[in-house]
Order: C-alpha cells, then sequence, then structure tokens
C-alpha cells in the first residue's frame, strides 16, 4: 500500500482536496475534527460512506481541505474525494464504488438568475387588470 493518495472531490460549488494514507480511522476537514467541523450527523455519514462500503473505516485515515459551498456541498465533495482516493489506492474497489455512485460527479448546481426576472424561474405577479 502507497503512503499517500491524493483526489480532488467536488459538488455544487465546493471543492475538497483529500489524502487518504494508512492510519486508525481519524478524519481530519481543515485542521479540525470531523465531528467539530460538521455537528450534524447526516453530514458524517455522507463522508464515512464510500469507506464504510469497502470496509475500510479503521484502516485509513482523511485529510480533507475543502473550500467553498455549504455543509451539504461540502460533504458530498468530500465524499466524492475519498471515493476517487479509494479508487487510486486500488483499482479493484472502482465497480463498488461505481455502483453506489459515489464516483460521478453530481453535475446540479444553482441555476443563474435571469435578467428582468425576481430570480432564475420565478416570475412577477400576473395582473389582468
Amino acid at each position: 500500500m502507497e503512503e499517500l493518495v491524493r483526489a480532488t472531490g467536488r459538488r455544487k460549488e465546493a471543492s475538497a482536496r483529500v489524502v487518504l494514507r494508512p492510519g486508525t480511522g481519524k478524519i481530519i476537514v481543515n485542521g479540525r475534527d470531523v465531528e467539530d467541523y460538521f455537528h450534524i450527523a447526516r453530514y458524517l455519514v455522507t463522508i464515512k460512506q464510500p469507506l464504510q462500503l469497502v470496509k475500510k473505516v479503521s484502516e485509513l485515515d482523511v485529510i480533507a481541505n475543502v473550500r467553498g459551498g455549504g455543509t451539504t456541498g461540502q460533504a458530498e465533495a468530500i465524499r466524492h474525494g475519498i471515493a476517487r482516493a479509494l479508487c487510486a489506492l486500488d483499482p479493484e474497489l472502482r465497480p463498488t464504488l461505481k455502483k453506489a455512485g459515489l464516483l460521478t460527479r453530481d453535475p446540479r448546481a444553482k441555476e443563474r438568475k435571469k435578467y428582468g426576472r425576481p430570480g432564475a424561474r420565478k416570475r412577477f405577479q400576473y395582473s389582468k387588470r
């Protein structure tokens, strides 16, 4: 097994640089513990999903630097980065991660506001008279 594996994960406006290394299962996000950075349990489950899928939760340490977006985008960007790093670490894990949809970059992003309108799709109130 290699010393370090690096990968990038993205979601919405968030971008995460992830490093996997042999260890005891610690996850560090922006220099802080993952429980300290993400307070909601749903985000913790999201981040650990690829590691649990390949049963390497207690074998690898994850160090992630994430920028941009909100908490959901950041959590899913880290998940994407971990999945990509696991593929780089062991190519035999690819079919498992691919089937779970963890390697696909989710293309959904905020739709831009159109000119002459109050929002992306919202229209001004119609007045008949």
